[in-house]
């Protein structure tokens, strides 16, 4: 497809494009770029638009566009650092070169020297990057100093001055956020308190991306849902330990934010680019936008619904928002409907490729767990309840994407260029990992009830399948750094029972909304526990239970349970 912009002759991803690079003895050059990356526009307009640029492009390249939100996996094995990524790489997928913006003259220098280096060596130019090699990952026991060393790490790495962690470039690091609450939670009220002045757009809603500066200046404008998800449910859960009702505000104005500005009918789009931009992701202005409008990609990614699900459900809990509930429920249902099929596989894209995606499976998993603890297991008006769907989708992760060692893959090994390299990352496994120690808490809690559907995978199967995917790793515990505290929740969950509330009652009544709003985030809620009577709720913690009839009786068993920690 020639780009009217660029003049480049871009083909889509796909073996076509390698395909053709191998007949005509061409290397490859992968374009890794985002409809919300305002540095990707820029190079459009700089450098591919010079015609003289373009032509050494088409005559001595194959040249490929790669939409990285549409392609995560390829994203994550040729990202060069930021975005755009310009990726020259030979006819296998092996990667010669790469940098990151190139200004006109730069890409000349670029184009050259990548051209004299393939008429030498040609194939031999590329190489495989190291964190896709295959090589064992570091295994190791899961123990207590796991969540020590990186509650160490809160201390280590925060910033006194401006907050947050670290003293480059911040990042809002809303998991970390949700670490520090139980473990440094004056660094995380703090950091909040800064996100929401800094990060939060108070007159539009939504949270920008990250800012360029020590001191939360300079922020990146763009907002995508992934990032607002996230920050929705941190401020929320900040609200939880807190009672703070300032919290809620940038949540609530990024709930308006999200359906305002990315909601496309059925589910959340991806992104909205920095204002000033003005066409969509084809490039033409949307309708009813001003001429100033910014570039919107109302795309339903699934992991990034199934996260906004999770977020607002998460918000509904605390505050019994009908707003928050009635879109995380249409979320979940347009989920069940379009990307998750009867087997379990999570398609990224409306039934399309790429499909099983361990990002995605995590956080249907989760979302859809979170949707049986706060919707309860028939509010749904899909097919299959909330948690036969969360079940099904963890088996299907379980059993694609587990390794023997217990790390799971970024997806199937399998597709051109670099895919069929194994990528394990860490904070997708984690995410897994904490699904799964949510899912098995709620199916324990449900016991054999068929009304939540049947599985192959009984409760210790998943805390099993999250228990290997954390020891993969456990080997370095103190290599961990604090952008993976999420690493320590979940080895900490696994060191120590977790808090679950059994409700005899149904979902909305005055036992199940006082056992969400226990001051434990981490806590698993069931309400229409089928083995919990009517009028009854039931706090457990491994072996000690304690029953409540009111929750004023809920929270002093909670209480009593929780004194020790």
């Amino acid at each position: 497809m020639t780009d009217d912009r660029t003049h480049v002759e871009w083909r889509e991803w796909g073996p076509a494009p390698f395909e053709e690079a191998r007949a005509a003895d061409r290397p490859v050059l992968l374009a890794l770029t985002a409809t919300w990356c305002d540095s990707c526009h820029e190079m459009d307009a700089e450098t591919y638009a010079e015609p003289r640029i373009a032509a050494n492009v088409n005559d001595g390249f194959v040249p490929v566009r790669v939409d990285v939100d549409r392609h995560p996996r390829v994203r994550e094995r040729y990202n060069m650092g930021g975005f755009p990524s310009t990726v020259f790489c030979t006819p296998s997928g092996k990667v010669i070169t790469g940098a990151t913006y190139l200004a006109p003259e730069g890409m000349r220098q670029v184009l050259n020297s990548v051209r004299d280096v393939w008429t030498d060596r040609g194939e031999d130019a590329g190489r495989i990057p190291r964190a896709l090699a295959g090589n064992p990952t570091p295994a190791g026991p899961v123990d207590d100093r796991i969540e020590s060393h990186l509650a160490g790490q809160l201390d280590e790495k925060w910033d006194p001055r401006f907050a947050g962690w670290g003293t480059d470039a911040k990042f809002p690091l809303p998991r970390t956020i949700e670490f520090a609450l139980k473990r440094a939670r004056e660094q995380a009220v703090e950091t909040l308190g800064v996100i929401g002045e800094s990060l939060y757009d108070a007159e539009e809603g939504g949270f920008y991306r990250y800012a360029e500066g020590r001191d939360w200046t300079d922020p990146h404008t763009e907002k995508v849902l992934d990032a607002n998800a996230a920050l929705v449910r941190a401020f929320a859960n900040g609200y939880l330990y807190t009672g703070d009702e300032s919290l809620l505000d940038p949540a609530f104005g990024t709930q308006e934010f999200l359906i305002d500005r990315l909601w496309n009918g059925a589910a959340f789009g991806g992104s909205v680019a920095p204002a000033g931009d003005e066409t969509d992701a084809e490039g033409d202005v949307p309708d009813g936008e001003s001429s100033f409008g910014p570039r919107r990609d109302l795309t339903a990614y699934a992991g990034g619904n199934a996260l906004a699900a999770d977020a607002l459900l998460t918000l509904a809990s605390y505050t019994d928002d009908e707003t928050a509930r009635e879109y995380a429920a249409r979320v979940l249902e347009a989920l069940e409907a379009s990307h998750v099929a009867e087997d379990g596989t999570v398609a990224h894209v409306d039934s399309g490729e790429p499909k099983l995606l361990l990002e995605d499976h995590a956080r249907v998993v989760a979302a859809f767990t979170r949707g049986r603890q706060v919707l309860g297991p028939d509010a749904l008006a899909a097919e299959r309840g909330p948690l036969a769907v969360a079940r099904a989708v963890a088996d299907r992760a379980i059993d694609a994407l587990q390794e023997p060692d217990g790390a799971f893959r970024d997806g199937p090994e399998e597709g051109v260029g670099l895919l069929d390299e194994p990528l394990r990352p860490l904070d997708g496994g984690v995410e897994m990992a904490e699904a799964l120690l949510d899912l098995a808490a709620v199916c324990d809690a449900v016991g054999t009830d068929g009304s939540d559907g049947d599985a192959s995978s009984t409760p210790a199967d998943y805390t099993d399948a999250a228990h290997a995917g954390i020891a993969a790793f456990a080997g370095a515990w103190d290599r961990i750094g604090i952008q993976v505290a999420g690493y320590g929740s979940v080895a900490a969950r696994l060191t120590r029972p977790d808090l679950v509330v059994a409700v005899g009652e149904s979902a909305g009544s005055d036992l199940h909304r006082a056992a969400l709003r226990v001051a434990d985030h981490e806590a698993a809620v069931v309400p229409d526990a089928p083995d919990v009577d009517d009028g009854f709720a039931v706090a457990s913690r491994g072996d000690e239970r304690r029953e409540a009839t009111t929750p004023d009786e809920l929270l002093d068993a909670v209480a009593a349970l929780t004194s020790g920690e």
